[in-house]
């Protein structure tokens, strides 16, 4: 297989299409949710061969609460049971894992799994797992200007200052962003984090992209020329 040019240190992904997947199956909603987590699965591999520094998905979002609440239930009974599966192989892998968002709304079960998967995986030196969690743009964006407010009473903020008030603070920008699905949209995901980043949308379903569409997104991206708001050295 030939060898991709141009690796993107930070890739990150909004998984959509888990309900149309398992609807033009005859499934419920939860059947599309569960077949997602083996492309979850199928990406991080890719990511660790690949040596992609930092993978990050949008697994839940604000406004998600808003779904059928045995759908929401479903959702966190599936992410407890990835987490006893998968600790292993991310020690195994030296993958390190992050999960952001406002977790204090969690289910405290929940949020006390969370917390021992990322102490247990905190020595990782490969890829890093960043898992999106009851997120969103909007909120981080808040957050972030009062807790500088709070800290910083009566000072003038520049970006930089901003970007250590993020739920994101330490994780480097996305160089690639994509989704799935194709909806061609960032639904309130990274408002802040994604100013220069490339976007790849894809009409596959979540379910179905493993590493071959994985590894086509990336060609993609290799292809593209990064400029951010500047031009080419020869004035092309």
């Amino acid at each position: 297989m030939e060898e991709i040019s141009k690796i993107p240190q930070h890739v990150s992904i909004i998984m959509d299409g888990n309900g149309r997947w398992a609807k033009a199956r005859g499934k419920v909603r939860l059947e599309g949710h569960k077949e997602g987590v083996e492309s979850v699965r199928a990406c991080l591999e890719f990511a660790v061969e690949m040596k992609i520094k930092y993978l990050s998905l949008f697994a839940f979002s604000t406004e998600n609460w808003g779904r059928p609440s045995d759908e929401v239930q479903g959702l966190w009974a599936l992410m407890l049971k990835a987490i006893e599966r998968e600790t292993k192989y991310l020690i195994k892998n030296r993958v390190r894992v992050l999960m952001l968002g406002n977790l204090q709304q969690l289910d405290p079960d929940l949020r006390l799994a969370i917390e021992g998967l990322m102490e247990a995986t905190a020595g990782g030196q490969g890829t890093t797992l960043v898992v999106m969690i009851n997120y969103s743009g909007k909120w981080d964006i808040v957050q972030a200007a009062n807790r500088f407010a709070e800290e910083n009473p009566g000072k003038q903020m520049l970006p930089e200052d901003f970007d250590r008030y993020l739920i994101t603070a330490g994780v480097p920008d996305p160089d690639l962003l994509i989704r799935t699905s194709g909806e061609e949209r960032i639904s309130n995901y990274m408002l802040w984090q994604t100013a220069y980043t490339e976007f790849y949308f894809t009409d596959t379903l979540w379910p179905d992209f493993r590493k071959k569409e994985f590894r086509l997104a990336i060609e993609e991206y290799a292809r593209r020329d990064r400029r951010f708001g500047k031009v080419k050295q020869n004035n092309e």
